[in-house]
C-alpha cells in the first residue's frame, strides 16, 4: 500500500525470506502506486525485492501503463474473471526451487465490489482442473481478492482440497482465521496489507475522517506514509499431495507485529 508498503517489501522481504526458508514468494501489488493500481517502474522494484509473482486486483489497469507492462512481464498475474478484453494472464505455472511447480490463480469476488465480475467459481474451477494437485503442479495458490468475507470463506471451501492455499486480499485489514480446511487446502480470509496501519485501510486519516463526519470531500485520498506492517501468509506444503502440512499469518514491523522491539 504506497510508499510505505514498498519499503517495506524492499527492506524486509528478502532478509524474512532467507530467516524462513521460503521457496516462492507471492506480492499482491494492486495498492502499490500511490494506493491506486501499479507501475511498471514498481512492479520491477517489487520483483527486485524477491516476489516470484505479482497478482493485481479490481485496481489492476488503474495505471494505465500496465495495460501494456502486463504482457513483457509474465510475472504479473490480473484477475482470471477480469474484462475478457483485458491483456495478461489470470492463472500462470511458475517454477520454485528444485524444479518444483507452482500455479498462481487469482479471481475477484462479486459481491459488493462496485462492477459486475464474471463468476469466480467457474472461473477457477476450469483452472483447478486442468492443473491437479501432486499430478502437473506441487503447489497451487488462490488469491481471491473481493470485499466479502462469506464470499471468500466460501471460495476456500470450494478449492479444498485442489488447492495449496486459498488467501483473501482486497481489505487491507488482516484476519485471525488462518486454518487448514477439512481436505488440507490452508485458508486465511484475508492476508492484509504491507503498509502503514496509523492510517484508514492505509490512507492518511485526515480525509477519510472529514468524509465520514461531513459526508464530503475536501482532498484526494493519499496514502499514510509512517512505519509499515509487512503482512502475509506462511504455508508449507506436501510436495507428494500439495496439501499444507502447516499455514501461519505473518506480520513484521510496524504496529501489527506481536513480536517485542528487537526479537
Amino acid at each position: 500500500m504506497g510508499r510505505a508498503g514498498r519499503r517495506a517489501i524492499s527492506e524486509g522481504l528478502e532478509p524474512l525470506k532467507q530467516r524462513l526458508g521460503v521457496d516462492f514468494t507471492i506480492v499482491n501489488g494492486e495498492n502499490a502506486s500511490g494506493g491506486m493500481g501499479l507501475t511498471g517502474g514498481h512492479a520491477k522494484l517489487i520483483l527486485d525485492s524477491g516476489a516470484d509473482c505479482v497478482t493485481l486486483g479490481d485496481h489492476a489497469f488503474d495505471q494505465k501503463e500496465m495495460l501494456s507492462f502486463i504482457e513483457t512481464e509474465p510475472r504479473i498475474i490480473r484477475p482470471l474473471n477480469y474484462s475478457k478484453v483485458a491483456p495478461g494472464r489470470g492463472a500462470r505455472v511458475f517454477e520454485a526451487t528444485r524444479g518444483r511447480k507452482v500455479l498462481v490463480a487469482q479471481a475477484l469476488g462479486q459481491v459488493f465490489m462496485k462492477r459486475p465480475f464474471d463468476d469466480p467459481f467457474s472461473a477457477l474451477d476450469t483452472v483447478l482442473k486442468a492443473h491437479p494437485l501432486g499430478g502437473l503442479v506441487q503447489a497451487t495458490v488462490v488469491d481471491i481478492h473481493a470485499e466479502a468475507t462469506s464470499e471468500k470463506m466460501a471460495v476456500g471451501h470450494f478449492c479444498d482440497g485442489r488447492a495449496s492455499l486459498v488467501v483473501g486480499t482486497h481489505t487491507h485489514v488482516p484476519t485471525a482465521d488462518t486454518m487448514i480446511l477439512n481436505r488440507g487446502t490452508a485458508y486465511q480470509s484475508d492476508a492484509g496489507m504491507c503498509g502503514d496501519y496509523d492510517s484508514v485501510i492505509g490512507m492518511e486519516k485526515t480525509e477519510p475522517l472529514r468524509r465520514f463526519l461531513t459526508g464530503m470531500a475536501s482532498e484526494r485520498f493519499t496514502p499514510a506514509e509512517g512505519e509499515a506492517t509487512l503482512c502475509g501468509v506462511l504455508v508449507t506444503t506436501d510436495d507428494r499431495t500439495g496439501k499444507a502440512s502447516a499455514v501461519q499469518a505473518l506480520r513484521r514491523g510496524g504496529r501489527l507485529d506481536p513480536a517485542p522491539a528487537g526479537a
